[in-house]
């Protein structure tokens, strides 16, 4: 079946085949064919907005009750992150790690797609965190957003954290907060001992998981981008593709 693609297609199935240790590094762009906008391409949400992008900082969420009314009032009243659905990107991916090709698959989405697709949470590193929980800035804890929504629908729109009265958001890493230091641990870890990464869907610009490819290469592996615009690494890939990521992957993948 690989022989059937063309080339650089069959060279990265056969890439897969051949690697002994796979890392995928997923942005926003895998999911716009789903639905969801991203933030920086053309037609991105901080793109056409800027102030958006502000807005989503950490110190303004906590210092600002307003922020925190309109985010919580903004997700209530949109469903575009719980109604959208995996497309053949997502798809590929959880068919690569069932057929035992996937070491990790780390993903800069909050989106929880890769999760619906049917991707592990074992061999998934959600290096952004997700929308599925919501978490206390003060005591920590935490438990599935719909608890905290469901508030907000009876009437309470900033609610604080039932347990200790602290700030509550979304279990999301906003700008301005640090990463899990243990999942950026697991990430470079295994971009370090990878033979191949592929970068898809990602501007590769959003640091330090921007550094993972640097990572990967300086170990020796093989580095693959599939991504509609520029990135800082396309001239040092081994394979480009500009292929629209919802086509293509599918028939890489069912070539592997």
């Amino acid at each position: 079946m690989a022989a059937a693609l063309e080339s650089p297609l069959a060279e990265v199935a056969d890439w897969l085949r051949q690697s002994r240790s796979t890392v995928v590094l997923t942005g926003a762009g895998i999911s716009t064919e789903s639905g969801i906008p991203d933030f920086r391409g053309p037609n991105g949400l901080w793109t056409r907005n800027p102030g958006a992008e502000k807005a989503a900082t950490l110190q303004n969420y906590l210092a600002d009750r307003e922020v925190r009314v309109r985010a919580w009032r903004s997700r209530v009243e949109h469903g575009l992150w719980t109604e959208a659905e995996p497309n053949g990107g997502h798809l590929a991916i959880a068919a690569l790690e069932r057929k035992g090709r996937l070491d990790l698959l780390i993903t800069q989405n909050i989106d929880s797609l890769h999760l619906k697709a049917g991707n592990s949470l074992e061999r998934m590193v959600e290096i952004h965190g997700n929308l599925r929980e919501y978490v206390c800035m003060q005591c920590g804890d935490r438990g599935p957003i719909e608890r905290v929504l469901e508030r907000v629908r009876a009437g309470e729109d900033d609610p604080p954290c039932r347990r200790c009265g602290g700030i509550l958001k979304s279990a999301t890493i906003s700008f301005g907060q640090n990463l899990v230091a243990a999942d950026y641990a697991r990430s470079e870890a295994a971009a370090a001992r990878c033979e191949l990464f592929l970068a898809i869907g990602t501007s590769l610009t959003v640091y330090p998981v921007a550094y993972l490819p640097e990572v990967a290469l300086r170990n020796g592996a093989r580095l693959v981008i599939i991504n509609a615009q520029e990135t800082p690494y396309d001239g040092l890939a081994h394979a480009l593709i500009r292929e629209q990521i919802g086509q293509v992957l599918p028939r890489i993948v069912a070539a592997v």
